[in-house]
């Protein structure tokens, strides 16, 4: 029995993005989604596993529509699907009356259910979010029951916030292979057996790494899994060291070159690191210079010669100051805030270039 399973997919979110990709980003959740139903036609799955959050929040009855049809495309995969803490079944939620196609089950209980298919000797049981919050460790009293050779659950979760897992107990409720999504982050809790497969696309400034599915085989020879790459683009988080040479205009060429290294195509956060020059200030608002920058933190400190302020400020403030952090390391937290005291006293009494 093949299956692939996928989790947190997010359909309708508005992912972070610079400005070469903000308008492209929310279309790319839906490219990817369907890259992977390629996959599943073209190696003939026998079953595609969603491990909730297929969409971001409440489903727009189009979206419905939309999903449904790409689905029914499908020429033998079945897809069972439950609903995780963003696209939870709410009161008014339009998944409580949409009528899916004839290969798609929904398990969208909030008790543990269970779809059974004979034809693949396999059961999958699961249960759906009712509300964002789940508190109760639900799946501590979940085992499977023997209703087929095979048999798979469908899980989502993993936070105290959001039905917590207990890894002891979900190894000994009996399953063949457990479904994971709610985690981003791609990650096997039991080699080949729990899985969390992540999100198909990061959504987040601090989905950091890879992101994918997870292509799978039951046979009487056990369970055997690969992890599949498949997101348009990473969040990259980044440092740029600087020096006491360093002026924006360098520090924007430095910049540009670590982009072309990790790829153009991705989306970064840089921190900016070092000791640059006591008269300079970067300006980092004309640093993005491909459009794939969220955020450019200056954490760079001025390479001051505190020996001479010392000297030039032997009885006011400042020399004080840096007399209290005599001797500290320049790799100290110390170190650190001597540099931003001192800092601050210069700007307050307007030395600074």
């Amino acid at each position: 029995m093949k299956f692939i399973h996928i989790a947190d997919v997010h359909l309708g979110a508005q992912p972070d993005a610079g400005t070469a990709y903000s308008k492209e980003r929310p279309a790319e959740l839906w490219d990817t989604f369907e890259k992977v139903l390629d996959v599943c036609e073209r190696e003939q799955a026998d079953l595609l596993l969603i491990a909730g959050d297929l969409f971001h929040r409440q489903p727009l009855l189009r979206e419905l529509k939309e999903v449904d049809y790409l689905f029914s495309e499908l020429s033998r995969t079945k897809v069972v699907l439950i609903a995780g803490n963003h696209d939870y079944i709410r009161h008014d939620s339009y998944y409580r009356t949409f009528r899916w196609s004839g290969n798609v089950i929904p398990l969208f209980g909030s008790r543990p259910e269970y779809v059974e298919f004979p034809e693949l000797e396999t059961a999958v049981y699961g249960l759906s979010y009712h509300s964002r919050e789940i508190r109760e460790p639900l799946y501590d009293t979940i085992s499977a029951a023997g209703r087929q050779k095979y048999e798979i659950l469908l899980a989502h979760g993993g936070d105290e916030k959001h039905i917590p897992v207990n890894r002891g107990m979900l190894e000994k409720s009996g399953f063949d292979y457990i479904a994971m999504g709610h985690i981003h982050r791609p990650q096997a809790l039991v080699r080949n057996r729990i899985i969390y497969s992540g999100a198909l696309e990061p959504v987040d400034r601090n989905d950091t790494g890879p992101h994918g599915y997870v292509r799978g085989e039951i046979s009487a020879q056990g369970v055997r899994t690969q992890w599949v790459s498949c997101a348009c683009r990473e969040y990259i988080h980044l440092e740029a060291e600087v020096d006491e040479s360093d002026t924006s205009g360098s520090v924007r060429k430095k910049i540009g070159k670590l982009i072309s290294e990790y790829g153009k195509n991705n989306i970064y956060k840089i921190a900016l690191k070092g000791r640059r020059s006591a008269e300079i200030e970067f300006d980092t608002r004309h640093m993005d210079e491909f459009g794939n920058i969220l955020e450019i933190t200056d954490r760079s400190r001025p390479a001051y010669d505190f020996a001479k302020l010392l000297r030039e400020n032997p009885e006011n403030l400042i020399g004080r100051y840096i007399e209290a952090f005599a001797g500290c390391a320049e790799d100290s937290v110390e170190f650190q805030a001597m540099c931003e005291g001192v800092e601050a006293l210069l700007e307050n009494k307007g030395l600074r270039a």
